[in-house]
């Protein structure tokens, strides 16, 4: 009785520590994003001369720097690059927060499995199984502190096997990725 328990704990413990990382992503998204969009509509208000009372002839740089813009055009070209390279970058971060590249669909069985065959080691944190075309796929992270030699013979040994039995085929090929946090 109490591996049932345990089992019902493990994946609400798996679903936190994702979700505070999913919560994480989308703080910083909000925040890139807002700060895009406010610079996008700060610029296309300043262009069509409708931002408050300044008009549209207005200088926002000062004359120096005006004038070596004007003379090497080759800042506002590593701006606009620079710019492209951070939107790019945030829809890599947008989508595979999203779950784009993620192989397979998850499995909180396997999950759970996991957990209650490593329920000695201390401070596991993000854990998963998905289960994809090409086999079993198994994710977990673990504290610097934990005794990784341990971990993996237990992987080895036990769990991975009786994981692959329990949700596919015993002949299926299985990637274990093992991620020691500092």
């Amino acid at each position: 009785m109490p591996e049932r328990t345990e089992t019902q704990r493990a994946p609400s413990r798996a679903k936190g520590a994702s979700i505070r990382q999913y919560a994480g992503n989308r703080v910083g998204l909000a925040i890139v994003g807002g700060t895009l969009l406010g610079l996008g509509a700060y610029a296309w208000l300043r262009g069509h001369g409708r931002f408050f009372d300044l008009p549209a002839a207005t200088r926002i740089l000062p004359a120096p720097t005006r004038r070596v813009l004007a003379d090497e055009p080759w800042p506002l070209w590593v701006l606009a690059l620079s710019f492209l390279l951070l939107t790019l970058v945030s829809l890599r971060w947008l989508l595979l927060s999203l779950g784009w590249g993620r192989r397979g669909a998850h499995n909180g069985t396997g999950t759970a499995m996991l957990f209650v065959g490593l329920k000695g080691v201390e401070g596991l944190g993000r854990s998963a199984v998905r289960v994809a075309e090409n086999g079993l796929h198994l994710t977990l992270t673990c504290p610097s502190t934990a005794d990784v030699g341990a971990v993996v013979s237990k992987l080895d040994h036990d769990i991975v096997g009786r994981i692959r039995r329990e949700i596919i085929d015993d002949d299926a090929s299985t990637v274990v990725r093992l991620h020691v946090r500092r």
